[in-house]
C-alpha cells in the first residue's frame, strides 16, 4: 500500500480500500473489525468541517473574508503579500488548503494585474534591449505629440506607453515586478499548508494522529480540537511570519517602500490596485441574510469545538456521560443545521395569515451540493490509513519494525525529534501527505514506547511535518495548482522551499519543547502509554537501559 500510494500505480482512494479484501484472506483481521476502521468517528469530524467548507463557499463568505483583509493590509507589495497569507492560512483552518489556493489564486491575479499590468508584456519588457531605446524615444516622442486628440481613456493608455525611462530602467523595474509576482503565487500555496495545521479538520494527516492514536492507545485522549489548537495555532503563527519574511525578502517586497510613503510609478500602481480591491468588495454589496448565518453558525462550529474539553479548563462535554460526546458529534450537530436553517430572512406573516401562499426557501446548505463537495475519496483514503494501522497493531508489525530500530536508542529524545521531522519533511516532497502520515505513524508508536517517551513527543512533530511539502510542484495539491498557472518554475519553488523547510523543522522543534511540554505533559510517560500487549508479545522490549524524557531533559 505504501509503495502505491508513493506511485499512484491505483487511485489513491482504492488503494486505501485494499485491506478490506487482503486482510481477512491473509488472516490478519476478520473483516468485521477491519470495515469498522472506515468509518469512525474521526471521519465524521472530517465530514462536518468539509459540509461547513461547502457552505461557506456556497455563500461567498471566504471572498468577503479575503478582500477585507486586503483592504487592511494596504496595497504596498510586501503588506499585500502578508495580506494574501495571512488569508490563505485562515481560510485553510477551515476549508481544505487545495479549495483554499483554488480560491485565492483568481485574486491575488486580479490584484497583481492592477499593480503591474499584463505579465505577457511585463515579460516582454524584461527582455528589452538598450540598442531599442532611441527609436523607443522617438516612438513615444511622436506619441506624445497626438496625446491632445486622444479621449480620456485613451489617454490613460498613453500614459502607459508614454514612459520616459531608458530602456535598462524599465528592464530592471519589470524584472522586479516579475519576482514580485512570483512570490505573491508562491505564498498562497505555502500559506494554505501552513494553516491546515492550526486545527483537527485543517489538513487530513491531524486527522489521522487522532485517529491511530485511538488505535493504538485507546485511553489516550489528549488530543481534541481545544488542545490541539492552543499548541498549533502559535506555531502556525510563528512559522508564518518566518515564511512572511523570507518570501518578501527574496522576492523584493522588503524595502524602503514599505514604511516610508514616495510618490512615484509604484505609487500609482498601488492605488490602481487597491481601488480593484474596494471595487470588487462592493460588487459583493452588503451582507445578505445568508452569510450572516453562515458566519453565525462557523463561529459557534469553532466556539464548541474548542471549549468541549480543551484540559486547561472544565468544557461543556462534563455536562454529559463521560466519553460519549466527541468533536464528532460537536460537528455533526452544528452541520445538521445548514440543512434546514434557511437562507432567506424569514416571514412571520405566514403564522398570521392562514390564506397566505407557502414558499419555499433554500436551506443554507443542499445534499446535492454537499455530495458535489465532498471528496469522498479523502474520506476513503482516511479510512484506509486506520485499517492499515489496525493490521500493523494486530499483526505485530509495527513493534518488530520499532524493535529493530536500536540505533536511536542512543539519541536523546529531542535529537530524535529533529531527526523524524526532517525525514519525514523531506519524504513527503515525493509522497503525499496523508500517505507519508500513515506510513510513519505506527513506527514512531511503537519507537515511543521502545524509548520510553510519551508517543505524543513523537508523533506530533511527524504529522505537522508532513504538511511541510514546499520544495516541489507535486508535493501537494495546493503547490500542483499554483505551478499550473504556468508563471512558476521548478526552480522557484526549490529555492524558497528549501528555506522554508528548514525554517518549519526549526520552528516544530521549538514549539515541541516549549510550550507543546506542557500542552500534552510530555514531560513524563503516561499511564494510557503502558500497553501490556506489547511486554507481552516482546517480553525485554520496555528494557531497563531506555532513558525517560525528563531525565534527558
Amino acid at each position: 500500500m505504501a509503495v502505491f500510494w508513493c506511485t499512484e500505480t491505483l487511485p489513491l482512494a482504492v488503494t486505501a480500500m485494499l485491506p478490506v479484501c487482503l486482510f481477512p484472506l491473509l488472516g490478519i483481521l476478520p473483516s468485521s473489525k477491519v470495515c469498522q476502521q472506515y468509518f469512525v468517528d474521526t471521519n465524521f469530524l472530517f465530514l462536518s468541517g468539509l459540509v461547513m467548507a461547502s457552505a461557506i463557499e456556497e455563500w461567498n463568505l471566504h471572498r468577503r473574508i479575503a478582500l477585507r483583509v486586503l483592504m487592511l493590509v494596504g496595497v504596498k507589495p510586501a503588506w499585500l503579500i502578508m495580506g494574501m497569507m495571512i488569508t490563505s492560512a485562515f481560510l485553510s483552518m477551515w476549508l481544505s488548503n487545495t479549495a483554499t489556493t483554488a480560491m485565492m489564486l483568481p485574486i491575488g491575479n486580479a490584484i497583481l494585474q492592477s499593480l503591474f499590468g499584463d505579465l505577457e508584456k511585463l515579460k516582454e519588457k524584461c527582455h528589452l534591449k538598450d540598442d531599442a531605446e532611441s527609436a523607443s524615444q522617438m516612438k513615444l516622442q511622436v506619441l506624445a505629440s497626438e496625446k491632445q486628440i486622444l479621449t480620456g481613456e485613451e489617454r490613460a493608455d498613453l500614459s502607459e506607453a508614454c514612459d520616459t525611462r531608458s530602456a535598462s530602467e524599465i528592464r530592471k523595474e519589470s524584472e522586479y515586478q516579475k519576482k514580485v509576482w512570483k512570490g505573491f503565487l508562491i505564498s498562497i500555496p505555502y500559506a494554505a499548508s501552513i494553516g491546515g495545521t492550526a486545527t483537527l479538520t485543517g489538513t487530513s494527516p491531524n486527522l489521522i494522529l487522532v485517529g491511530q492514536l485511538k488505535s493504538f492507545f485507546p485511553d489516550c485522549d489528549i488530543i481534541n480540537f481545544g488542545s490541539w489548537f492552543v499548541f498549533s495555532c502559535p506555531l502556525m503563527l510563528l512559522f508564518l511570519f518566518l515564511g512572511w519574511l523570507w518570501i518578501s525578502f527574496l522576492y523584493g517586497g522588503l524595502n524602503t517602500r514599505l514604511c516610508l510613503q514616495k510618490k512615484d510609478f509604484r505609487a500609482e500602481a498601488e492605488t490602481k490596485a487597491r481601488a480593484v480591491i474596494e471595487e470588487d468588495y462592493k460588487k459583493l454589496g452588503p451582507v445578505k441574510f445568508a452569510e450572516g448565518a453562515i458566519g453565525f453558525f462557523f463561529f459557534l462550529f469553532a466556539i464548541l469545538l474548542f471549549t468541549r474539553d480543551p484540559k486547561f479548563f472544565p468544557g461543556w462535554a462534563q455536562l454529559f456521560n463521560k466519553g460519549y460526546v466527541s468533536d464528532a458529534v460537536t460537528g455533526v450537530s452544528i452541520v445538521s443545521i445548514l440543512f434546514f436553517f434557511p437562507s432567506q430572512k424569514p416571514s412571520l406573516n405566514w403564522w398570521f395569515d392562514f390564506r397566505a401562499q407557502n414558499t419555499q426557501n433554500m436551506p443554507l446548505v443542499s445534499w446535492k451540493k454537499a455530495q458535489e463537495t465532498v471528496p469522498w475519496n479523502i474520506i476513503l483514503l482516511l479510512g484506509g490509513g486506520f485499517a492499515m494501522a489496525k493490521g500493523c497493531e494486530e499483526s505485530g508489525l509495527s513493534m518488530w519494525i520499532g524493535s529493530h530500530l536500536q540505533p536511536l536508542e542512543s539519541v536523546p529524545p529531542g535529537v530524535a525529534v529533529l531527526l523524524i521531522t526532517v525525514v519525514v519533511a523531506s519524504f513527503t516532497e515525493f509522497a503525499s501527505n496523508t500517505a507519508t502520515t500513515i506510513i510513519f505513524l505506527p513506527v514512531l508508536a511503537e519507537l515511543a514506547m521502545r524509548l520510553q517517551v510519551n508517543p505524543l513527543y513523537l508523533m506530533i512533530p511527524a504529522t505537522i511535518g508532513c504538511s511541510y511539502a514546499f520544495m516541489l510542484p507535486v508535493s501537494t495539491p495546493p503547490n500542483s495548482i499554483a505551478f499550473a498557472s504556468g508563471h512558476l518554475q521548478v526552480k522557484d519553488m526549490v529555492k524558497t522551499g528549501v528555506v522554508m523547510n528548514i525554517l518549519g523543522v526549526l520552528s516544530l522543534s521549538l514549539a515541541m519543547n516549549t510550550w507543546g511540554l506542557y500542552v500534552f505533559d510530555l514531560h513524563t510517560y503516561p499511564s494510557w502509554a503502558r500497553s501490556t500487549n506489547v511486554t507481552t508479545v516482546l517480553p525485554g522490549l520496555l528494557n531497563s537501559t531506555a532513558t525517560p524524557l525528563n531525565a534527558t531533559l
